[in-house]
């Protein structure tokens, strides 16, 4: 037994540490979008300089590698031609004047690397040649190597770490040992630019950092404010304030509709926490009542009429009536329940709607009767439809006992089915009454709603009629409305789809 609480103990405490880890990963819209403009400005400078770092070296290194080409190839050919009347046959000194004018480092180098011109000194090309050593191993057998690999037959043109080479063979005089011209051009310069460019690049990039920080932390909170502000009224409303206006830091266009349609929400809300409180009420008092007149004419059969069957089955009648009241009331609340959870499909049947508004029209036959009601009717034949049949009915129902209730002293309702194009046709209710105000005309769909005006009422109703009618109509996606005139009578009307004759055979 202590073994599973100890268990189970463990397991709480990991739930808990889990739950806690899952709440710490919850990161706000704030830092996200801090986090995210930060980011992204640091990262579009380190690409901007890296390749501004990377497209310059590049280009400089093409550029040398095309001069180092050419000015290769010239000062070979120059070579070639012999040296000019002007030089008197110093070559060391030609060739300091060629590194001049073409701004490259020029050499003749023989095979074991040693420089053979130019010389630090200026000799009688007359006298013995006596060549200055320095050392050129490697990178003349580098060279031999280019030189062996070259595409281009008897010259080579390749980068070294610090240096663009252009290195050719040839032979200064004839007969005479060949040698190598080596012409070569700095990358110094480029290297020291792209070392200064990353180096600023850095710099930069600290700079933009800082900045990227403090812009994107006020336009965060800038950002963030309205969705601060909603959250915080949406907590009041969730506490029954429905005073709070969602309006306020609410700029830009999203925020606006946003904040619009909290209000509408809120509005809503407000709506149908009255609605529930005022049904609380109208239905506790429509219990109320029937229970305790069942309870007091229960009390007066048992203490007054229990041995006098005239009064107690007066007594026992109001008994039932007001069980039946009761149980209509039950039955209406589970309809509507039903139909507006959706619990209760709809069924998809296909009826004639003209002989059913006759068949409707029959239930009110005893109003005219005992009462003296008229029902005027213009129904054309032969309307078919699709719909719950049973669920039309309740609405054809409610709608005409509805009328009979408000129509005027002449007792008159007028009922008519119309065709109305190819498609549709029209289902409406009329009465005489005293009409229903403007300012009520969208109410009388809410349940227990009562007008301003009282009537005594020949249908006995819950007050849930009109809003069931409401409920079904939307389920089957129908048009519906009101048309009213203060002072002479309200139309009630529904529009049906019309199904043809031939698609009724196929039925």
């Amino acid at each position: 037994m202590a073994k599973k609480e100890k268990k189970q103990k463990d397991v709480t405490k990991v739930k808990r540490r889990l739950t806690y880890r899952g709440k710490q990963m919850r990161t706000s819209i704030y830092f996200l979008l801090w986090a995210i403009f930060t980011a992204l400005s640091v990262f579009i400078i380190l690409v901007c300089g890296i390749s501004q770092n990377v497209v310059l070296s590049h280009t400089y290194k093409r550029q040398a590698s095309r001069e180092v080409t050419e000015t290769g190839r010239e000062i070979h050919a120059q070579l070639e031609r012999g040296l000019p009347d002007e030089f008197g046959g110093n070559l060391s000194g030609y060739l300091r004047f060629l590194a001049r004018t073409y701004n490259v480092e020029v050499l003749i180098l023989n095979e074991d690397g040693d420089v053979l011109f130019p010389l630090e000194h200026n000799f009688d090309p007359d006298a013995p040649e006596i060549f200055e050593q320095f050392d050129y191993s490697d990178e003349i057998e580098v060279l031999k190597q280019k030189l062996l690999d070259s595409e281009e037959e008897g010259e080579a043109v390749y980068e070294t770490e610090n240096e663009y080479v252009y290195g050719v063979k040839m032979s200064l005089y004839s007969g005479a040992t060949d040698v190598y011209l080596y012409t070569s051009k700095s990358l110094e310069l480029v290297n020291t630019a792209a070392a200064k460019l990353v180096t600023r690049t850095v710099l930069i990039s600290v700079f933009v950092l800082v900045l990227a920080f403090t812009v994107s932390s006020a336009v965060s909170g800038w950002l963030t404010k309205p969705i601060t502000e909603m959250t915080d009224k949406a907590r009041q409303l969730a506490h029954g304030d429905f005073s709070v206006d969602f309006h306020g830091a609410d700029y830009g266009l999203e925020m606006v509709e946003l904040a619009d349609t909290l209000n509408f929400a809120r509005d809503e809300l407000s709506k149908t926490d009255k609605m529930q409180k005022d049904l609380i009420a109208n239905v506790s008092h429509d219990f109320k009542t029937p229970l305790t007149m069942i309870k007091a004419y229960a009390s007066m059969i048992i203490e007054i009429s229990g041995e006098m069957p005239e009064k107690r089955n007066k007594h026992a009648q109001v008994i039932v009536d007001e069980a039946d009241r009761l149980a209509s009331l039950v039955n209406d609340v589970l309809d509507l329940s039903k139909i507006s959870s959706g619990i209760e499909t709809l069924k998809d049947d296909v009826f004639d709607m003209s002989a059913y508004c006759y068949e409707i029209l029959d239930r009110f036959a005893y109003l005219k009767e005992t009462q003296g009601y008229q029902f005027v009717t213009d129904v054309d034949k032969d309307l078919y439809t699709r719909a719950d049949r049973l669920k039309i009915g309740q609405v054809l129902y409610n709608l005409i006992g509805n009328a009979v209730n408000y129509t005027g002293e002449n007792k008159k309702v007028y009922v008519s089915l119309k065709k109305e194009g190819d498609g549709a046709f029209r289902f409406a209710v009329t009465d005489t009454g005293k009409g229903i105000k403007p300012e009520e005309l969208d109410a009388v769909w809410d349940r227990y709603y009562r007008s301003s005006e009282m009537h005594k009422r020949p249908v006995k109703g819950t007050g849930l009629g009109l809003s069931i009618v409401k409920t079904v109509l939307e389920r089957h996606n129908f048009a519906f409305g009101i048309d009213s005139k203060v002072g002479v009578g309200s139309t009630f009307f529904v529009l049906f789809p019309y199904i043809t004759v031939e698609e009724t055979d196929e039925e």
